[in-house]
């Protein structure tokens, strides 16, 4: 894929922060998922790869995607070492950490089969979601909410982030970061828009009470003589 590579090019002096190797669950020691969460490094690990196929449509060996995120530089030697501690096969060189993060699940591959973002295991404190986050994430996500709403007939903010907090957590992490705003200005007026339709019918019309009275001491612009 195009956020790796398989030579240590990414830096002068072949040194760089991110790699990825491929495990095999057949082969890798049954502790694998110990080992890595023992060396206490950044390190995604993909959901198992088990509907892969092949350009040909043959199924591949199941497999997982790892990636570790050193916070300094590190040589190919350093993270290959790492990797063969857990029976990781390969080590290549991570370009784009978010591009390689989202690759963990074909978020943008759509012709490959798509796992679920929630099945990828997080080390050493790194957040999955912030990492493959997009700036038009956030905008998708505003828009399905306000569909949402639209369908559901939803005028409460409360009930909204509930909803989102136990069915979307994408949703909710828009809302507790900075969608919150938007969206309560959308409920507050669509709220106002059908109070205002229920009381006001645009086809209401006050009934004639017939020809206003002249108050007494005042007379009719017609009946004055200029």
């Amino acid at each position: 894929m195009s956020a790796t590579q398989n030579s240590s090019s990414g830096t002068k002096d072949g040194r760089t922060r991110n790699y990825a190797c491929v495990v095999y669950p057949d082969s890798a020691p049954s502790d694998w998922l110990d080992i890595i969460s023992e060396a206490k490094l950044p390190v995604f690990v993909s959901p198992l790869h088990d509907k892969d196929t092949n350009p040909t449509g043959e199924p591949k060996k199941p497999h997982y995607h790892v990636v570790v995120a050193y916070e300094n530089k590190k040589t190919v030697d350093q993270a290959r070492s790492f990797f063969e501690s857990f029976g990781g096969v390969g080590c290549e060189t991570v370009q784009s950490l978010r591009g390689y993060a989202r690759y963990l699940c074909h978020l943008d591959n759509p012709e490959k089969v798509q796992y679920s973002s929630e099945d990828v295991r997080c080390f050493g404190g790194v957040d999955y979601a912030s990492t493959i986050g997009l700036p038009t994430d956030k905008y998708k996500a505003i828009r399905e909410m306000i569909e949402f709403c639209n369908d559901n007939e939803v005028e409460s903010y409360a009930k909204l982030l509930e909803w989102a907090s136990d069915n979307r957590f994408d949703w909710f992490r828009v809302l507790c970061d900075n969608g919150t705003v938007v969206m309560k200005e959308y409920l507050k007026s669509k709220t106002w828009e059908n109070s205002k339709s229920y009381n006001c019918p645009p086809s209401a019309e006050k009934p004639s009470d017939g020809p206003k009275k002249v108050p007494d001491g005042f007379v009719k612009a017609d009946d004055v003589d200029f």
